[in-house]
């Protein structure tokens, strides 16, 4: 098929005029680029990335028929590239007279590789992960992506996951440590851990990790001016950038907390027991300790909202990371209140005529929008 014919048919699939014939044909060609070893993709795994990152976006288009007729032309400006000469894992829309790109589908997974690339994850997906070299380190099957481990690295290299609002996702590292990314997180990781060196990650948001014990290489993750250092534990942080707080909540093993301007001193660092909470306030840059019960800080891992003695705007915060919503607060004088409740995996329909009924706190929802009044 000719790049003007798919382009027609692509513009007619996006406006809803395409027939049964047309779209057979459509598919037939999708099938076609399936199989076909084109000379600009890097491998397999390359070709697989830009082909889903494409059908992705037009699919994405197509769930919203006010925004179909809007973007026609961006999608088409996707379709010509992708068929012309893309030759990256990420991609950009644009129109002939803009060079203003618009950069991945609305709420994607992404993971940017250590040469800069970008590569979009598909929930439902399989695809490899692989270094500089082209060898496999990394596989994803579905919501789980597994590096895998190799003492041959001498050099570190960095990927970077990063989940958007609305999502969850887990990632095992080389040395089979478990993180699971809460809504609005990031974690920057080795793609390979080197022998003598400290196992260090950074993180941005909210992370469970369950670290794989090694007591030659304490593994230590760093998140807004504060290190967790531990050799095989399974904690909570939370330290998203919005929060004067960082929270690190204990469940099991001992880990060390320490401030970047301080850096590690076994005489001065702070150590949580399991059942303890450590609050760093970047303002103050202090540590404080306080025994708190874990599960209430790691439900979210089974999709749970759990609310205790929270005030209004962060219960709001945690709503919009967690529906990927906007929620606009017009009654200020529910700001600084404190609310307990508890929700599990439900439309958020549900928690907001919880929330009417328990305290009487009314809202409207708009499109993407919930205004509280």
């Amino acid at each position: 098929m000719q790049e003007k014919e798919f382009r027609k048919l692509l513009d007619k699939y996006l406006d809803g005029s395409i027939s049964e014939q047309e779209l057979e044909v459509l598919e037939k060609f999708k099938a076609e680029l399936s199989s076909n070893q084109q000379p600009y993709f890097k491998n397999e795994a390359h070709k697989n990335v830009v082909k889903e990152s494409l059908w992705t976006a037009i699919n994405a288009q197509t769930r919203n028929p006010k925004r179909r007729k809007a973007s026609l032309w961006k999608v088409s400006a996707a379709a010509a590239l992708f068929i012309g000469l893309l030759t990256s894992t990420y991609f950009y829309l644009q129109n002939s007279t803009s060079n203003t790109p618009t950069v991945l589908p609305d709420n994607a997974i992404t993971l940017q590789l250590e040469n800069g690339d970008l590569q979009i994850i598909n929930e439902n997906g399989q695809v490899e992960v692989l270094d500089a070299q082209g060898q496999i380190v990394g596989k994803q099957d579905g919501k789980s992506l597994k590096y895998t481990g190799n003492d041959s690295k001498k050099e570190l290299a960095y990927n970077t996951l990063a989940v958007p609002n609305g999502k969850t996702f887990e990632l095992q590292l080389s040395d089979g440590t478990v993180a699971h990314l809460n809504a609005g997180s990031s974690i920057k990781y080795p793609v390979q851990f080197v022998k003598g060196l400290h196992r260090q990650i950074f993180v941005t948001g909210e992370a469970y990790l369950d670290v794989a014990k090694d007591a030659e290489h304490p593994f230590i993750v760093s998140t807004n001016g504060l290190n967790v250092r531990v050799l095989g534990t399974q904690f909570n942080v939370s330290a998203y950038p919005e929060d004067e707080t960082t929270e690190v909540v204990l469940v099991e093993g001992a880990v060390s907390l320490y401030t970047e301007a301080e850096g590690y001193n076994t005489d001065k660092n702070v150590y949580l027991k399991p059942g303890f909470k450590g609050s760093f306030d970047r303002t103050k840059n202090n540590i404080d300790t306080a025994e708190v019960i874990t599960s209430l800080y790691t439900s979210w891992i089974n999709g749970k909202l759990v609310f205790r003695n929270m005030t209004f705007t962060n219960i709001l915060k945690k709503l919009e990371r967690h529906y990927n919503v906007t929620i606009i607060n017009n009654n200020t004088d529910l700001t600084h209140e404190e609310f307990n409740a508890n929700f599990g995996n439900e439309p958020i329909e549900n928690v907001l005529e919880e929330l009417k009924v328990n305290y009487g706190i009314e809202y409207e929802i708009l499109d993407n929008r919930i205004l509280i009044e």
